[in-house]
């Protein structure tokens, strides 16, 4: 897309068509710990395996829900049957651990060789009597940050749907509830007025449970009810989804999800901003507000106190500048909060934008950029890494947030890094994390300035020209 005048609009770019991204498969490392009671099967090849175990820095006294299934020669060149190798594995690992669903991930390797895994799925899932939900995660296909994407569009498939009551049930229910809250009639009471009349709601992305727990709470501040969470921190515990509940995504990475909730489970998806930073944050619960006809109460309030606890890291980096190779996904609610920050952005890099599913992020970020009185980003989807280095060199930003492979060489020419993927696997959402984001941040500024005090910045600069 070009623009007539400069600044007026957002630019969108599109470099390579490649990803420079780490594997999607590494959303196992989040995933397995969010549900409780799965187990999650890799299957793939060696180097995958040597990935997670360097990836995820498992201890050896561990006993993670993952595992690799590794292809052999045999597998590829198919002399084995495929359907019997992971038969063995799937009654293995029922007799061992024993849990609620198995989720297969695909890999490059079963993308190229053309494993039907969801032909193999529902036959072995009836033979062993375990819910198998086969997600494909591979590199080829998807970005890092994707990877949970694709396994949360396969889950939302397996969410339930209420079956219709008859009468003598309703009234049975009815009556037991009558017995349960006998005596407690002022708690009941209470629990309901807490709430306001509107549609079921139900909230995807998988996110630590204090922040789980953060976010309902600011929601239930307005009156709003959360009627799920896609994942449940159980298999067994999925969301009910029926035509007509109303859903909204917590991660700009989720455009796969958002579209199987609409189409396949008849959700209406409400598009706002996420919840990063303490503005992204108050926009999301005013956008929820505004679709169930509430007035948002005290949102003003709460974030100016957010801001005010902030301050001492915005004093670090107001007026600085920091360009985003691309990782993660997550680079236009990060680039939209620096900005807010005082913060300017001459260059953000994505490895793939869904502008439907973020157009109210991007909406958000034009506002942000208007309102600082800051040049608008240009935004490169997929970019090329050799010319985005050369951006790098003619801009020279104060910081590059970046994927790990570009963090030492850009270092070594004494340019600030911040490595994207800890943003990844911090807690970032809510308007209690935005310092978190901001420690992220600040941190190799605040480790250059120590080196200042201490002399050392010298040397540093030295050894990079040897």
């Amino acid at each position: 897309m070009t623009i007539a005048k400069e600044n007026t609009a957002l630019n969108f770019e599109c470099e390579t068509g490649n990803y420079h991204t780490f594997c999607p498969i590494s959303c196992v490392a989040w995933l397995y710990q969010k549900i409780e009671d799965s187990f999650f099967l890799v299957i793939g090849t060696k180097t995958c395996g040597y990935f997670l175990q360097n990836a995820m820095g498992v201890m050896i006294f561990a006993e993670p829900r993952y595992a690799m299934a590794e292809l052999e020669e045999g597998d590829i060149s198919a002399q084995l049957n495929d359907y019997e190798e992971l038969k063995r594995l799937c009654e293995q690992i029922k007799r061992d651990r024993n849990p609620s669903v198995i989720v297969w991930i695909g890999t490059c390797t079963t993308e190229i060789i053309k494993t039907d895994l969801e032909g193999l799925a529902p036959k072995l899932e009836a033979e062993i009597g375990i819910p198998i939900v086969v997600a494909r995660a591979n590199g080829l296909d998807y970005a890092f940050t994707q990877g949970e994407d694709t396994v949360l569009a396969a889950m939302a498939n397996r969410c339930p749907t209420q079956a219709p009551i008859t009468k003598a049930e309703k009234d049975e229910r009815n009556s037991l509830q009558k017995l349960l809250n006998f005596g407690n009639k002022k708690e009941v009471a209470a629990e309901e007025t807490e709430y306001v009349d509107h549609p079921p709601l139900v909230l995807f992305g998988s996110l630590p449970d204090p922040v789980v727990t953060q976010l309902t709470l600011e929601l239930k501040k307005q009156g709003i009810k959360v009627s799920g969470w896609l994942p449940a921190k159980r298999f067994t515990e999925l969301p009910v989804l029926e035509e007509g509940y109303y859903v909204v995504g917590v991660n700009p990475f989720l455009s796969r999800t958002a579209t199987t909730l609409m189409r396949r489970k008849k959700c209406k998806l409400i598009g706002a901003p996420f919840p990063i930073g303490p503005d992204g944050t108050r926009a999301w619960v005013e956008k929820i507000c505004s679709v169930f006809g509430i007035t948002p109460q005290g949102l003003d309030e709460r974030e100016a106190q957010i801001w005010a606890n902030l301050e001492d890291y915005v004093q670090l980096i107001r007026g600085k500048s920091v360009f985003f190779m691309g990782d993660n996904l997550l680079e236009i609610s990060l680039a939209r909060f620096l900005i807010r920050c005082g913060m300017t952005v001459p260059e953000i890099g994505i490895p793939y934008m869904d502008k439907r599913y973020q157009a109210a992020e991007l909406a958000l970020l034009e506002k942000t950029c208007q309102e600082m009185n800051v040049p608008l980003p240009k935004i490169i989807e997929k970019p090329d890494n050799y010319n985005q280095v050369q951006r790098i060199y003619e801009l020279n930003p104060d910081l590059v947030i970046t994927g790990m492979a570009h963090a030492n060489p850009l270092e070594a020419r004494g340019i600030n890094t911040k490595w994207s993927v800890e943003f990844t696997f911090a807690q970032i959402h809510g308007f209690g994390n935005a310092r978190d984001i901001l420690e992220l941040v600040t941190r190799p500024l605040r480790r250059n300035n120590n080196l200042k005090d201490l002399g050392w910045d010298k040397l540093v600069r030295e050894e990079a020209k040897v």
